[in-house]
């Protein structure tokens, strides 16, 4: 430690520190623009001039570090006259646009020349003026009110791992542009509009729209991903205006991905359903709410009544809150079925009653940037979890080694130490073959309960194979993550085996991503069909009765068709694994009735139409993918004649005469869910009961579907965000094969192609990507052009139209 004194306070400060730094312990503010906590330091905007005893001149307190004994005056004469100085200059060219400028209010230029500006100028000369560069739909430019902090070229290099912005030209010809013809298009661009301290970098879709003093500022929790990251929503007039971070470093850091950003232009959307509707004689007609639910009550209890309990299902999403999920369950146990699933996008239910306990990450968030070596299997981690790819390249910096199993070779935008690149069927072979490499190089090949495992396996031994176990053993601490692609395959449970027992021999941590922000949640709440395998690891819910898995409902089998249908806060054409047979379950189905936020294609499928208000208009409890207990308020009145889904399952279990619904407020259907002296620790775990499993491979030689979710379509809400379905990411909607694929059906880039599964056929632009595994074709799913064809991961044709 280094004891220095500031503005004549004492205080002690580690080696390698800056002034800044001991300034921030003392609660001394020292004018800036161009530093951040986050960024490295640039030291170019100069308005953090001190002065030090002894120097010659005022120093930069961001890059200037501390040396024992040193005095330092950040208020003295020389040092408010230098920050005057600097001010000064910042403002020669700046225009004077406040009244128009969307950042008026909340802007450090602002700040700040009324502390250091003078009261006129002294510059007569013309003002430099710069051309707006088109950025994307997501950032608007006025870029002659930038004073070249370089906030935002930094964070492109340093957080998003991709330089798109940069500094050209010298003296007051310098300006920040992007590379020519491009748009800033990272899944984390929104972060650079925070960062800049004037109004050259606003949000497009905000503009113009409000200004920062008529809002009201709000806690809330976003459900868009894993993380549940934690999020300030401004509010006008009971309508969110802006999504902003709100700091927590053990989650999202001071960042936001801007899925979660942008996303709520979907709260305000014209298809959001605002009154509770019934089908009668193939009319929609509104109705009020208690006739709805009485007629959705008599439906399922004839149902019921004529097919039995078995014969009702219901279908929600880990978007949704614990509350809401705990009452589904608990609506539908009462009824006496078990019929009730999250996991819509799962396809291998295999591991249900073998399981240990609820599947989470099984490490903090905030590790992984401390992790010396990873093992990634079966994840776009750039697009389905952008701020644990931002943490997974923090550690690559530090000297983190990254492996990867996958189906495809995105650019993960850091170093990647060694990856196979394989068909999405043979990803399980090649986890067994690096669980050997493992045993071999840690010589406990005569362990029986690996050699049993890997008996019936045929394993060529591979180089790469041997380089990953080698990185997961020598560099500790390790881990092991299944992504979301590893979730939907219909291998998952061979997956889920192989990286358990990988983990076990290497000592490395395993984990699985979780989806949503309420991935853990959803276990908690009770919305699985079986839960045997967690209640193993305490009581949680004794004495329940279990029932059919979501692939189970929507199969179209006599023995357990599903007749009557609850689908809460989930589309199921979107949202499935099989849109086509899940589309044709439900339509073939005496009775559907939707609990949504919107209209969407429900009409032609469903029954009764009842709306329920999305996470903002309704209070609740996410558990993330970590375990992390964050319970949220509404920050606006609900829409019409929306309401809360808690409430709705409770009415409706009133009208069924059901015990145990008396809750008056959601925090009582937390408190039951949480109940005190509940460790959430002892239920969650990823271990997995190895005895009884078949790893017999399954190698065709067939043209292989490679299907993702693209990054905004996740979810009803991000699926209706206009700005976030005009970027790249979301308007680029083609088929991708590799070039042998292409050579062996006679394509080439830009034909048409009819792709066919099961009993659809679609047609799409061919792609070509040299990246891709042979006979695999990269076709998204959960998309308005795609969702008509089958599995995620199946056997399709190709052929040119």
């Amino acid at each position: 430690m280094v004891n220095i004194e500031i503005d004549g306070k004492q205080v002690s400060v580690p080696k390698g520190s800056t002034i800044m730094d001991g300034a921030k312990e003392v609660g001394v503010y020292i004018p800036h623009f161009c530093y951040h906590k986050k960024l490295s330091i640039a030291a170019n905007c100069r308005m953090c001039l001190v002065q030090v005893e002894k120097a010659p001149k005022p120093l930069p307190a961001c890059a200037t570090p501390v040396m024992d004994g040193m005095k330092v005056y950040t208020h003295s004469k020389q040092a408010v006259t230098a920050q005057k100085g600097v001010m000064e200059f910042l403002l020669i060219n700046h225009p004077l646009d406040c009244p128009i400028c969307d950042q008026a209010g909340e802007c450090q230029l602002q700040d700040l020349a009324v502390g250091y500006g003078a009261s006129g100028s002294r510059y007569q000369e013309a003002k430099r003026v710069v051309a707006n560069k088109n950025l994307g739909p997501l950032i608007s430019t006025d870029m002659t009110r930038c004073i070249h902090c370089t906030r935002c070229v930094r964070f492109g290099q340093e957080i998003a791992g991709i330089m798109e912005l940069g500094m050209a030209g010298r003296g007051e010809h310098a300006e920040i542009l992007s590379f020519v013809g491009k748009t800033v298009d990272s899944e984390l661009s929104g972060n650079v509009i925070d960062l800049c301290p004037v109004g050259a970098l606003v949000s497009k879709p905000f503009r113009y729209s409000a200004r920062t003093w008529e809002l009201s500022r709000r806690k809330s929790i976003s459900p868009h991903c894993g993380l549940g990251s934690n999020l300030i929503v401004q509010v006008k007039h009971n309508r969110v205006m802006r999504v902003l971070p709100r700091d927590n470093e053990a989650i999202n850091e001071c960042w936001l991905s801007d899925k979660d950003r942008f996303a709520y232009e979907g709260l305000n959307s014209e298809d959001r359903l605002t009154q509770p509707m019934i089908k009668r004689d193939g009319q929609w007609q509104e109705c009020d709410w208690q006739e709805a639910l009485e007629y959705t009550a008599n439906q399922l209890i004839d149902i019921k009544e004529e097919f039995g309990a078995q014969s009702l299902g219901a279908l929600t999403s880990a978007h949704s809150t614990t509350e809401e999920l705990y009452l589904l369950q608990k609506l539908m146990r009462g009824l006496g079925s078990g019929n009730v699933d999250h996991r819509l996008r799962q396809s291998d239910f295999s591991a249900d009653k073998q399981l240990h306990g609820i599947p989470w990450l099984g490490t903090s968030i905030a590790e992984l940037s401390e992790l010396k070596s990873v093992l990634i299997v079966g994840s776009t981690l750039r697009k389905d979890h952008p701020l644990l790819a931002q943490r997974v390249r923090q550690a690559v910096k530090k000297g983190a080694q990254l492996n990867i199993v996958n189906p495809v070779d995105d650019d993960l935008l850091t170093k990647i130490e060694n990856k196979f690149i394989v068909a999405p069927n043979e990803i399980a072979e090649t986890l067994a073959g690096i669980l050997k490499a493992a045993l071999d190089v840690k010589d406990v090949s005569e362990s029986e309960k690996f050699k049993s495992l890997l008996a019936s396996v045929q394993i060529q031994e591979t180089a790469t194979a041997k380089a990953i176990a080698t990185s997961l053993i020598e560099n500790a601490p390790a881990a092991v993550y299944l992504g979301n692609m590893a979730q939907h395959h219909p291998d998952y449970t061979k997956f889920l085996i192989l990286s358990n027992a990988l983990a076990e021999v290497t000592g490395a941590s395993f984990g699985i991503l979780g989806e949503a922000a309420n991935s853990v949640g959803a276990y908690v709440a009770g919305a699985v069909p079986d839960l045997s395998g967690i209640s193993s690891a305490v009581n949680l819910y004794p004495g329940v009765m279990s029932g059919y898995n979501a692939a189970q409902m929507l199969q179209q089998s006599t023995d357990n068709k599903c007749r009557g249908f609850i689908l809460m806060n989930i589309e199921p054409e979107f949202d499935t694994y099989d849109g086509q047979q899940s589309m044709s379950a439900i339509r073939s189905s005496d009775f559907v009735v939707s609990l949504s936020a919107y209209r969407g294609n429900a009409p032609e499928y469903a029954n009764v139409l009842l709306p329920i208000a999305p996470f903002t208009e309704t209070s609740g409890t996410f558990v993330n993918t970590e375990g992390r207990v964050q319970s949220f308020n509404g920050v606006v009145a609900p829409q019409g004649e929306t309401r809360p889904a808690w409430k709705v399952l409770r009415v409706m279990a009133n009208l069924f005469r059901l015990d145990g619904f008396d809750y008056e407020t959601s925090e009582q259907v937390r408190d039951a869910i949480f109940f005190e002296g509940t460790e959430l620790d002892k239920y969650m775990s990823n271990s997995i009961r190895t005895t009884g499993f078949d790893l017999q491979m399954n190698r065709k030689n067939t043209i292989q579907r490679i299907g993702e979710v693209p990054i905004y379509q996740a979810d009803p809400i991000v699926r209706r965000a206009q700005s976030l379905q005009q970027t790249r990411d979301a308007v680029s909607i083609q088929a991708q094969l590799s070039s042998a694929l292409m050579e062996t059906l006679g394509i080439s880039t830009g034909d048409q192609i009819s792709i066919k599964q099961g009993n659809e056929a679609i047609q799409l632009q061919a792609v070509c990507d040299e990246k891709l595994p042979a006979n695999c074709v990269r076709l998204p799913c959960a998309h308005p052009k795609t969702f008509k064809l089958g599995a995620m991961f199946g056997e399709i044709s190709v052929e040119k139209v």
